[in-house]
């Protein structure tokens, strides 16, 4: 899901961001342009939506891809500990940072 489709859906939605200045990975490839963006379901902890721009971006996604296919919850993964330097490796640090979705101000920043 999109933030806005996520905020349409009536559901609880937690969001978290990291855009790729703050990713050592992208920093030590000077490719710091973009952002990684997920969406938790907050009731049930599920991921239901992800974006990632940037360096890596078509593998870090498979991350949260097993997650969902094996419907286990966002914990997981922040438990988790990734290799050092990844992109991956800051999902977990993403995840921290999750907060309400406001559906006022959906798909407004990365």
């Amino acid at each position: 899901m999109t933030e806005a489709q996520a905020g349409a859906s009536g559901r609880q939605v937690l969001i978290g961001r990291r855009p790729m200045t703050q990713v050592a990975r992208a920093i030590e490839k000077g490719e710091t342009h973009g952002f990684i963006k997920v969406l938790v379901d907050a009731a049930t902890r599920r991921f239901i939506g992800a974006a990632i721009l940037g360096p890596g971006g078509d593998e870090v996604v498979h991350s949260i891809l097993d997650l969902m296919a094996a419907d286990a919850p966002y914990t997981v993964m922040q438990r988790a500990v990734h290799i050092h330097p990844t992109v991956s490796e800051l999902l977990p640090t993403v995840l921290s940072t999750l907060q309400p979705l406001d559906p006022e101000i959906a798909d407004s920043a990365p």
